[in-house]
């Protein structure tokens, strides 16, 4: 003697949708964590791009030529390269410091997908900023080290080595920036492709 036991469909039904609620709060807790490492990143950001540009504004250097009345000099603002760097980065800083409050959206409210879309697409163009002035100013860099000899430029740094270390600094500082950028937009990307 065989018993049947008929499960009716709408237990199943009950069931799968306790499935989906149990699911969706881990789904709105990644994205939660995501948002506050947006936060600490763009944190980051803001320093490194900062104090790329104060560190390349203050760098200056004056090396006296037998009297005090013959100097040399080399400062940020001899080399426009140098110019372009810190405008740029200067603006890089106030734009990330004008996006913590979207940032902090995205925390309160892990599933508002137009603060982080407009995020990513701010990111992007301010990435490429960043990138086109770190990228410039690293080849003044480089040529301040090793000069060129097809091109005459003579290779400056064992005269001026404070003003080399400061100008090196700054452009390391801001390929962090560039590097964090990279990871805000993959994160924010990832963020709008599960949503």
């Amino acid at each position: 003697m065989s018993t049947k036991i008929d499960v009716p469909e709408e237990s199943s039904h009950v069931a799968k949708e306790k499935a989906t609620v149990a699911v969706a709060p881990k789904q709105g807790g990644w994205k939660k964590g995501v948002g506050i490492m947006d936060f600490i990143l763009r944190l980051g950001a803001i320093a490194a791009s900062l104090g790329a540009a104060a560190t390349m504004g203050t760098s200056d250097e004056t090396i006296p030529f037998f009297t005090q009345f013959f100097q040399f000099e080399a400062s940020y603002d001899s080399f426009p390269t140098f110019q372009f760097f810190v405008i740029a980065l200067a603006l890089v800083g106030g734009y990330l410091v004008l996006s913590l409050p979207f940032s902090i959206i995205t925390i309160v409210r892990p599933h508002a997908v137009g603060a982080r879309l407009l995020l990513i697409i701010l990111d992007t163009v301010f990435l490429t900023l960043t990138a086109a002035s770190a990228a410039a100013a690293a080849d003044i860099v480089y040529l301040a080290h090793n000069g060129n000899q097809d091109t005459n430029w003579i290779a400056i740094c064992n005269q001026f080595g404070d003003f080399c270390r400061a100008v090196s600094g700054a452009v390391v500082s801001s390929f962090v920036a560039v590097v964090l950028f990279v990871l805000l937009i993959v994160m924010s990307a990832l963020a709008l492709m599960r949503h």
